[in-house]
């Protein structure tokens, strides 16, 4: 028992911060809306933050590194689209049933891209991948023709973002709690894990004492492409459709759900409970600002934002402060 003890870690103040504020947010939900602690919306909040949760859990990985991935935005609409367009592209024998990996498979090519020019051409990872996004924007409108060669979601699809294997639990939510429970595996039981700190903290001494710091970059920036991908295949099964820019709008909040839970911007620290804490954060947050509607507020001094300029707003403040943060201390590897 006390082995036992031992091996389970407290949170750290980061992540016990972040679920006080979501027990805060629950709170004030309750108040401005009575039916938001029913088991029915919470739920399904789950659901939404499972989206949020896949995709995040690669880019959390790229951040471990010290790295960022900007081209999380396309990734997510190739997945998609690539995997609503299967049947075009591959035939509707094979593009049926392959359609799931077909769109992950697109997503860790973008990865694969990223991890070379970042781990051995040495580029910067936010130019790189930010030129990597606009790259893939420029090659899916032009194949597409700008729209979807096939826009809804084969039935396996559908059946993956909303339907339920375990009952009472969405499949969406489930397969976020399959992904990290591997995640955490990973960064807590093996080689790689301890690596991928290691390279966050000094990549230089890493690289000196051995280690193929290369292949560690390759492989995470895979894996990203491959959760951002895995992310639009499942909001467009959720939605039975794909489009352009579907994924534009999770960029923000997938670096503020990540930085609000304890990871540092600067590589080398963070867990991945932290994350899941930051996920369900950010939802119920973009939550009640639906909800409370603040920019209504601001219009009467004649401030007037639109609900997702508000948005972006307040994800950008968060990044920033949780930035200068950490930028303050010192990193030490979690």
């Amino acid at each position: 028992m006390t082995g036992m003890t031992k091996s389970i870690k407290p949170l750290d103040k980061a992540t016990t911060i972040a679920f006080g504020c979501i027990i805060l947010l629950l709170g004030v939900g309750a108040i401005a809306e009575p039916n938001f602690l029913s088991a029915t919306y919470l739920v399904q909040q789950l659901q939404v933050a499972s989206f949020l949760g896949v995709i995040a859990t690669g880019m959390m990985m790229v951040i471990l590194l010290g790295h960022i991935d900007l081209s999380i935005p396309w990734t997510i609409s190739i997945g998609g689209m690539m995997a609503t367009g299967a049947s075009g592209i591959l035939g509707p024998e094979l593009g049926v049933p392959l359609a799931v990996p077909f769109g992950i498979a697109c997503g860790m090519t973008v990865g694969l891209i990223n991890g070379i020019g970042v781990a051995y051409l040495r580029a910067p990872a936010m130019i790189f991948t930010l030129g990597m996004n606009a790259v893939a924007q420029g090659v899916m409108v032009y194949h597409t023709g700008g729209f979807a060669p096939q826009d809804s979601g084969t039935p396996f699809m559908r059946e993956l973002a909303v339907g339920h294997l375990v009952p009472g639990v969405p499949n969406p939510l489930l397969i976020w709690i399959l992904l990290g429970a591997a995640t955490v595996f990973v960064l807590t039981r093996t080689t790689l894990g301890r690596q991928i700190y290691a390279i966050g903290n000094t990549e230089r001494a890493v690289f000196l004492s051995g280690v193929n710091t290369r292949r560690v970059l390759v492989i995470c920036f895979v894996f990203s492409g491959a959760c951002a991908a895995a992310g639009g295949i499942l909001l467009s099964g959720w939605a039975n459709r794909s489009y352009q820019a579907m994924g534009d709008v999770y960029l923000l909040p997938t670096v503020a759900a990540i930085v609000l839970g304890g990871t540092n911007v600067l590589g080398g620290r963070g867990r991945y409970m932290g994350t899941v804490a930051g996920v369900i954060l950010i939802t119920l947050l973009q939550s009640i600002l639906s909800v409370l509607q603040p920019q209504v507020y601001f219009a009467e001094f004649g401030i007037k934002l639109p609900a997702d300029v508000f948005r972006n707003i307040v994800f950008g403040v968060v990044i920033i402060g949780m930035l200068l943060l950490y930028a303050r201390g010192a990193k030490v590897q979690s």
